[in-house]
């Protein structure tokens, strides 16, 4: 049976994208959804061009609203937002398990082109090792 993954944020532009682009990368089979509880407008451009840099194209994602999830089961939900001035979102539908694996929000990086994306790249690498985690540990070997 496939397993239904929600990763919940606050925009849901940035760091839940990156991190649906690489659950679906890691295993097909998965039916991995993201969702925002104040969604953005689209997704940012920096997450695409640095998922694009690994082969992973999250340009045809668009930010949902966690409302339109809420009467859906899911064997997990993810939060992922992890900055204190952030509320993360509550998710009140059929869950499995939640858990939290948070990260700095690169939407926040300031300075040249190039700092920004160099900031976008390292939360990036760090969704990918906690989320590539997650799926050995998790998918793999029933852990949790």
């Amino acid at each position: 049976m496939k397993k239904r993954i929600l990763i919940l944020c606050t925009g849901n532009s940035c760091r839940s994208q990156m991190a649906e682009g690489f659950l679906k990368s890691f295993d097909s089979e998965l039916e991995v959804f993201s969702a925002g509880t104040y969604p953005a407008s689209r997704v940012s451009n920096h997450a695409i061009k640095v998922m694009n840099e690994l082969g992973i194209d999250i340009s045809k994602g668009y930010p949902k609203d966690v409302s339109t999830f809420l009467t859906e089961s899911f064997d997990y939900v993810i939060t992922v937002c992890d900055n204190a001035k952030e509320s993360c979102p509550v998710f009140t539908g059929k869950v499995g398990k939640q858990l939290h694996i948070g990260f700095e929000d690169p939407a926040d990086a300031t300075g040249t082109e190039e700092e920004i994306l160099s900031e976008f790249r390292r939360v990036r690498d760090e969704i990918k090792e906690q989320f590539y985690k997650f799926y050995k540990e998790v998918m793999e070997h029933g852990a949790l």
